[in-house]
């Protein structure tokens, strides 16, 4: 069967407002000291893709406007929520206080599959990923609610930021969405 590839208006987008207005997934997202511009726009993207509430930039993580952002976030850091935290620690703590579940997505004693991980629509969930060398800090760690560890067969036992939240987000999209 031959297919045709879509054009752009096929897409049937909606606008940054309609996005605005839209329904989410009950999942916000935390970048614990994420160095790569690149890596930050992608996970703005991917929050775009999948309807993510809002994303927490803590740290050294760069914030919008940033043209580095902008190459891999193609126009998502506009649409998607976002706050910004000098230290991850208060955005955890602001999380918490917001209702959310909070869970650092890391390998650690104790971590919980991806695959295994429960989830409940009526509840509200934050996922934490860390610096591209160093992962989650320890001290975020401890403040969460748990870790959750993505599966992984292969040599490496490490997967980039931004594949990380990838995987994660459609994970809970999957599991959440109405």
């Amino acid at each position: 069967m031959k297919q045709r590839k879509l054009k752009i208006e096929e897409l049937n987008r909606i606008t940054i407002e309609e996005f605005r207005e839209a329904e989410k997934i009950p999942l916000a997202v935390a970048l614990d000291n994420v160095r790569s511009r690149h890596n930050i726009g992608s996970v703005f993207r991917t929050g775009d893709a999948f309807r993510v509430e809002e994303i927490l930039l803590c740290g050294i993580t760069g914030t919008p406007p940033d043209v580095e952002i902008h190459k891999t976030a193609l126009g998502a850091e506009d649409s998607v929520k976002w706050r910004y935290f000098e230290e991850t620690l208060s955005a955890v703590e602001t999380l918490k206080a917001e209702g959310y579940a909070v869970f650092s997505i890391e390998q650690a004693e104790h971590s919980i599959s991806l695959e295994n991980i429960k989830l409940d629509k009526e509840k509200k969930y934050a996922v934490i990923f860390g610096h591209e060398v160093h992962g989650v800090a320890q001290d975020v760690i401890d403040m969460s609610d748990g870790c959750i560890e993505i599966p992984q067969y292969g040599v490496k036992h490490s997967l980039n930021v931004s594949v990380a939240a990838g995987i994660v987000i459609w994970d809970f999209f999957q599991r959440l969405r109405n």
